[in-house]
């Protein structure tokens, strides 16, 4: 058995807090500082909104968590800037993709897709912020699991994060089941996670299919968590 890995899934809310809505962008480096992960997956990530005081939200992560592999995603635009998703990783990566999410009229998705050569072995990551539409998510995961890209690495360990959107909690029993995956953020009730200061959902979840042993996972519950942002960051330790 090789080294545990551990990944962080965090939906930062641009860095602006869900109960004071100040924006803070040093509280979420305290709550990821505080978990030590090898691999970062953050959504609704900000660059040059006035919001966040312009501040390149993607360049300052990266020169403080300081990876060998890092990928932003742009997704919605918001004036001159706008906000998206991105994977900061303590291994590089083999092969990195990213495919469009974005269904009809509604608001821009994203998701990432990126090889990880961690020192257990590689690992295939699926990172994304899902709709808010039941058919809209439905759709996006039959997307990505059917995508030419993804199917190419089906062969590797496979694990799917992010925000999900999932309030009913039907996705698992849907295109995860048919393509062998299982949910490692179940039963909902122990992973709730939003909203931060009061969490009533289980919104972010993740998925894994192949030789990944997963020794735990939880929802990091504090007061900073409670206030750095609307969500709760999920933290999964695991083998390959």
């Amino acid at each position: 058995m090789g080294d545990s890995v551990r990944l962080l899934s965090y939906n930062i809310h641009k860095g602006i807090g869900g109960r004071d809505r100040r924006y803070r962008l040093e509280r979420i480096m305290s709550v990821i500082d505080a978990e030590s992960p090898d691999i970062v997956c953050l959504q609704e990530v900000d660059r040059n909104v006035r919001r966040s005081r312009f501040d390149n939200q993607p360049a300052l992560l990266e020169e403080w968590f300081k990876p060998a592999a890092h990928m932003f995603q742009f997704n919605v635009k918001v004036q001159d800037g706008g906000y998206g998703n991105l994977v900061l990783s303590r291994w590089p990566f083999r092969e990195r993709h990213q495919i469009s999410l974005t269904r009809h009229q509604r608001k821009p998705r994203g998701g990432q897709l990126a090889i990880i050569e961690t020192p257990s072995g590689p690992l295939h990551l699926a990172h994304w912020h899902l709709g808010l539409s039941e058919r809209e998510r439905a759709w996006q995961t039959r997307h990505v699991l059917e995508h030419y890209l993804f199917r190419q690495a089906s062969a590797l360990p496979t694990m799917i994060v992010g925000d999900c959107n999932d309030w009913r909690n039907i996705l698992a029993r849907g295109p995860f089941e048919v393509h062998g995956f299982r949910q490692i953020t179940a039963p909902p009730s122990r992973f709730r996670s939003f909203p931060a200061w009061m969490p009533v959902w289980s919104l972010d979840k993740a998925f894994v299919r192949g030789a990944i042993e997963i020794t735990r996972v939880h929802v990091v519950r504090s007061r900073l968590t409670r206030d750095a942002s609307d969500h709760l960051p999920l933290v999964i330790d695991f083998n390959l």
